[in-house]
């Protein structure tokens, strides 16, 4: 069966939003709950909120259900070994909980920083020898090492759980996805049935190659849901800049620019109907996330990040209403009422 999660966007929310944005998620019935884990927005006027303080905090507000991010960048700003320790802590914290969703990174989060923004070969580089540091680290080891961007010197995570963090490993071309293979528990991917394909197969095949099992495959997408559809794509258009390759992969970080151009290079529809789930039909978002579900059928993860500030409560509301239910999955099928979301919020 497939899981369906819920990522709260820390480019668009507040710590304590994102919170009662989990908590509705939770009662919703998604599987899941995170966020995304960017330094800057995507857009100009957005938000910058710490995934890293988020989540903790989730732990002690949501039970018993996987905390991750998508995904926590391994490039510049976050040390590998600073990574490595934060989930490993995470993971003592709430056991059989803590999952490290690990990418490369945009420029728009790391130029701000003082990166010169690396080419495309020198990025991979840099990304498998954090990963590679996260991994030795996790296993005990006591790390002397040149990750080229970064070293190590003796290091060793003093404290360890009893289990070990789960950490899938994004990838939005087959480059990426053979480094998931060599390292990762799975493969993170954007919930687009043209282009995951051939990265899911690039992945599987570098699994095969490193003798590992083929772990969790998750494909994401952002959605929006409610009654006004033109009211709806108002609030979340600003998210267009995430559809293109070349803001995730090339220097630039120039927001004002960057929002202007994908503005007037992609139409409200194609956003809407295309590239996020921006809708005000139920049936559309329910037969768009089938779409993504049959891409593979090793896909075992929809990742659904909230998007949009026009009653995002009510949207996460109405996913469990009235589109997990139809996909398999979501709270008592569907159930949202008063009294329910009263005994939750006793509950935490």
């Amino acid at each position: 069966m497939t899981q369906f999660w819920f990522a709260a966007s820390t480019e668009e929310f507040t710590p304590s939003e994102m919170l009662e944005q989990a908590k509705a998620a939770d009662r919703a019935g998604f599987e899941a709950v995170g966020s995304s884990d960017h330094f800057h927005s995507w857009f100009p006027q957005g938000k910058g909120s710490a995934a890293w303080v988020y989540l903790p905090a989730v732990g002690q507000q949501v039970a018993d259900k996987p905390l991750f991010t998508s995904v926590t960048p391994i490039l510049h700003h976050y040390h590998p070994a600073v990574v490595a320790q934060y989930f490993m802590n995470l993971e003592e914290l709430y056991p059989g909980r803590a999952v490290l969703g690990v990418g490369s990174a945009e420029a728009l989060s790391e130029v701000p920083l003082g990166l010169d923004w690396p080419e495309p070969a020198a990025m991979l580089r840099r990304f498998e020898s954090g990963l590679e540091a996260i991994t030795r680290l996790w296993d005990g080891e006591t790390v002397t090492m040149d990750g080229g961007w970064f070293s190590l010197d003796k290091a060793k995570l003093m404290t360890m759980a009893e289990t070990r963090p789960r950490m899938i490993v994004s990838a939005f071309g087959p480059d990426a996805a053979r480094i998931a293979g060599r390292h990762g528990d799975g493969l993170w991917t954007l919930g687009d049935p043209e282009s995951a394909p051939e990265v899911i197969e690039a992945y599987k095949k570098s699994c095969e190659e490193h003798g590992k099992p083929v772990g969790e495959i998750v494909l994401q997408a952002g959605f929006a849901l409610g009654d006004d559809e033109a009211a709806l794509i108002k609030a979340t258009k600003k998210w267009k800049t995430t559809q293109f390759p070349e803001y995730h992969l090339e220097d630039h970080h120039d927001l004002d620019e960057m929002a202007r151009s994908a503005e007037a290079r992609m139409t409200d529809a194609e956003f809407a109907h295309e590239g996020f789930l921006v809708s005000a039909d139920p049936r559309e978002h329910v037969d768009r996330i089938k779409e993504m579900i049959a891409v593979d059928d090793a896909v075992s993860v929809i990742c659904l990040q909230g998007i949009g500030d026009l009653d995002p409560i009510g949207s996460i509301r109405r996913y469990g209403e009235e589109v997990l239910p139809a996909l398999g999955g979501g709270a008592g099928h569907g159930r949202f009422s008063k009294d329910r979301e009263a005994d939750a919020t006793q509950r935490h």
